[in-house]
Formats: C-alpha cells, structure tokens, sequence
C-alpha cells in the first residue's frame, strides 16, 4: 500500500454552459471510456439498443424540464468531449436507467452479483477528530472513469466526486459544513418512466445546500422514480440517512455515540412498504458489510482514524467484503470493485479518498 493514486480535480468557473465545457475538454477521454461502457452495460442488462436513445431522450427532456442549468451544463459536456448529446443524457441517466433494467429484466447473470456502497457517518462525538463525519466505499463496474469536481453555487463552495461526464457530483461536501454519501436501493416500485428529479440533479442539489434540513429536503421530495439512499451530514446539525423509493421516503437519524451504517437494502422494507426483489438473486453482500462495518465501528468509542481506515480496508468474506476486488471469473462486463473510498470531515472540511480498492492506496486529501 505504497502508492496514492489521485483523481483530476477540476475547477469549474462561469456559467453553467462554460462549467461544463470545462468539464468535457478536460475529460475528453475519460467521457468517451465512459460512454462506452455504460452503452455495452446497459445493453448487457436488456436493454433493447433501439430503446437506449428513446430512453436517453426522454430523460434529457426531464432534465431540461427540471433545471436549465444542468441541462446547460450537459450541452457544454457534450460540446467540449464531442460526445452527442444523447450519450450525455444516457451518463447523467445512467442510475434511472441502469436500475430499472435490473428490476425489469433481472440482473444479466445466475449469480446476481449487485456490488454499490457502504456508507458510515456520526455526529460530534462519534470519531475521536472530532465534529460531524459521513464516508464510503463506493463499490461499482470496473473501468469506469472519475474526477472530482470545484465549482460555486452562490456563496457556496462545492468539491465533489462524479464520473467523467456526469454534471452532477455525487459524493462530496461544500463550504456550509453539508456532506453527501450515496447507496444503490432497489424495490419491486422502481420504474424509470415515472417524472421526477432524477438522482444525479438530486445529488447536485443536495450537495448545493446551504443547510441540513434543505438537503434533506432534496432528497426526501418529489417521489423518485427509482429507490436509492442519501446519506446526509451536517457540521451543524448532525447526520442522517434518507432512504427513498417511489413508495415513499424515510430519514434515521444518528443518535448517540454509534455510528450510523447503511449499506444497499432497506433497514425496514415494511415501514415503507417496498419489496426488494433482487436481494433474492444469489450472492448479496449488503446484510454482510453493513453489520460488519457495524461491528468493527463498535469496537472503538469514539472511532479512531486507524479503525475507520482499517474497517474500509477490511476483507472479511472475500468478495463479499467491505473491500471488494474483481472476482475474476466474472465476465469482464460484470466485473466490480471498490472504485472509490471517501471520507469527509464536515467540520474540517476535509475530502479524503482513495481511487481504487482503499488497501492498495494511502488517502490523498482535498481541503476546502
């Protein structure tokens, strides 16, 4: 573990429109890897071809509908890496589109592979350096390109974590002590055609917040069209996780000196009402690393960056574990790992990660 491997950090400035030709000039090669691999992943899901543009068009005209500036934003992506505009949209759709496909058509393999996150955070009290903290593993595809992003919104300052060619960061914090951690959910509910924000601009808006309760708010409103969890802290006001699907919206909040965990299923599925289909399929891991993470947390009061730092590195269940390595007899296109650890010190205001699997990489460290 001698190696730090660090991400391009791109300062954005101007409107939305330079912003994000900013981002596709200096992304050029890492949106087109992108593009490439999302279309060959959803097609391997069972999406028709024909149908991917219909689906990408209908979303670009949500995005639109939704915010002007993101959708300004994706026109300057798709001007400065020469992508058309509808890969762009099919990027920035890519959550919606991805997990509406798995619950439509099932996963594309016996085993049901499903590899996304497991997030942690608490409030003053929990870590022993002190103030509010949230992080994650964040497990996903093999080959896929990221970037960390620098941009103002009013007087906010944002530094967030997005792949290459996505106008919305999706993991990060900002200059008013907000933080933002994400997990994959999935509910039989989950339906793509269903109008709403869609996660991407969710993830924007929420890391855009002046405060705890108008980033909770983003992400609790209007109803998604497919489940996902936000985990959201707050220097001032502590840390919660927002769990939503379009059955409705739940937020636990942490309390105490234990640490808040979420991994990638409901913590109560019957307080919602939503059945998770897909957690029938095969190898599934969230129940395995959200206790796990749990206990090793437990072990520590309050959590040292050393136990923290070696609960993210842990492997405990192979590749079922919290650090997850390609299983190399996966075809390649199903292929996942740990693409990316973060811990954010909301008080600090300190973004530390790692890209790639954390037991192969020290955290390199973004401070606003």
């Amino acid at each position: 573990m001698t190696h730090m491997s660090e991400l391009p950090l791109l300062h954005l400035q101007g409107s939305p429109y330079r912003q994000g030709l900013q981002h596709g000039e200096q992304l050029r090669e890492a949106i087109a890897t992108n593009v490439e691999v999302y279309r060959s992943r959803m097609l391997t899901s069972g999406i028709p071809e024909d149908e991917l543009a219909e689906r990408s068009q209908r979303f670009l005209g949500l995005f639109t509908r939704e915010d002007a500036a993101y959708r300004a934003t994706m026109d300057g992506i798709a001007d400065g890496s020469g992508q058309h505009l509808l890969d762009i949209a099919l990027l920035n759709a890519r959550y919606e589109l991805l997990y509406s496909a798995w619950s439509e058509f099932g996963r594309p393999t016996a085993e049901g592979v499903r590899s996304e996150c497991t997030s942690f955070g608490g409030s003053d009290g929990v870590f022993a350096s002190g103030g509010a903290q949230i992080g994650q593993n964040w497990d996903w595809f093999t080959g896929v390109e990221g970037a960390l992003l620098q941009w103002r919104h009013g007087e906010t300052t944002v530094v967030g974590f997005t792949e290459a060619g996505v106008a919305g960061a999706k993991i990060g914090l900002n200059s008013a002590g907000i933080g933002l951690c994400v997990n994959g959910l999935g509910a039989s509910a989950d339906d793509w055609r269903i109008d709403s924000v869609p996660f991407h601009l969710r993830t924007r808006r929420i890391l855009q917040s002046a405060s705890f309760a108008e980033a909770v708010g983003h992400a609790v409103a209007p109803r998604p069209a497919c489940s996902a969890n936000f985990f959201v802290g707050s220097a001032a006001s502590g840390v919660a996780t927002v769990e939503t699907s379009p059955a409705g919206s739940r937020v636990i909040y942490q309390h105490g000196d234990s640490p808040l965990v979420h991994a990638n299923h409901f913590r109560d599925p019957d307080a919602l009402g939503v059945y998770q289909s897909w957690l029938e399929t095969g190898r599934v891991s969230t129940y395995h690393r959200c206790d796990r993470m749990e206990s090793l947390l437990a072990q520590e009061s309050p959590v040292s960056s050393g136990r923290l730092y070696a609960a993210m590195r842990d492997h405990e269940g192979g590749p079922l574990g919290l650090c997850r390595h390609p299983v190399e007899t996966d075809p390649v296109e199903l292929r996942t790992h740990t693409a990316f650890a973060a811990h954010l010190e909301l008080d600090a205001k300190r973004f530390s990660y790692t890209w790639g699997p954390p037991c192969e990489s020290e955290f390199a460290t973004v401070t606003l």
